[in-house]
């Protein structure tokens, strides 16, 4: 069990949680762009980091974050940790067991879906409310996760209906050409037909800048790489 403790949870801290909890300083975070606190801010952009910081508050990870954090910052990013990675199985678990045709299995991806696909933007457009992250490594790499959920999920959506030239002859396949998609790749094997596939190829495409845009702008300018031999004379 001390293993396991020691594997997930790392070294815990003495103190057990934050002063503010997370579910708060969301909220304080809302009040700081209406009063306009942090920038000058009206209009359009204004409207878009209210909107975007408030829809966080309609999904499940702010309040398992609002929970988690009580015993301490090590245990919020473990359950989020967990959290992120059931959002990355659950569209997995959908191709592999043909569950597409249960309409709430789909409601409920499009919800966790809809939780990320509002979150990308949230760290773009309101990052000066959030506090910086004990681990920029870490952030990047649940930002790898969120991706490859993105991707998978959205070859969940391929699949309903007729939307392409032919039908995917294996479960894969559509994770094979959400993935091309993304990254604006067509080989022509398989492509949509239909309105709401162009509509869903043009939608991943676009949210793949977000992705670019944080990578190379917000996170990987700040992480430090520790070498094992930067310290030692050559």
């Amino acid at each position: 069990m001390r293993v396991v403790k020691k594997l997930l949870v790392g070294k815990v801290s003495e103190k057990h949680s934050h002063p503010i909890s997370p579910l708060h300083k969301r909220i304080s975070n809302i009040q700081s762009i209406w009063n306009n606190d942090h920038e000058d801010d009206n209009g359009i952009e204004k409207i878009v980091r209210l909107f975007l910081s408030i829809s966080q508050l309609f999904f499940l990870g702010i309040y398992i974050k609002h929970f988690a954090n009580k015993f301490g910052h090590e245990y919020k990013d473990l359950a989020m940790d967990l959290y992120v990675l059931s959002k990355v199985i659950f569209p997995f678990l959908i191709l592999i067991n043909d569950w597409q045709n249960h309409d709430y299995v789909i409601w409920i991806l499009v919800f966790l879906l809809l939780e990320t696909i509002l979150y990308i933007p949230t760290l773009i457009f309101a990052s000066d409310l959030f506090s910086r992250p004990r681990s920029y490594k870490r952030s990047m790499l649940l930002l790898f996760f969120n991706y490859i959920e993105v991707v998978v999920s959205f070859a969940v959506l391929y699949t309903l209906g007729d939307n392409m030239n032919k039908p995917f002859e294996h479960w894969f396949d559509s994770v094979y050409f959400s993935l091309i998609s993304s990254n604006s790749i067509g080989y022509g094997d398989y492509y949509p037909v239909t309105t709401f596939g162009k509509v869903l190829v043009s939608l991943q495409a676009l949210f793949f800048l977000s992705f670019v845009i944080l990578f190379l702008n917000f996170f990987s300018t700040k992480v430090k790489s520790k070498g094992y031999f930067e310290d030692e004379e050559i």
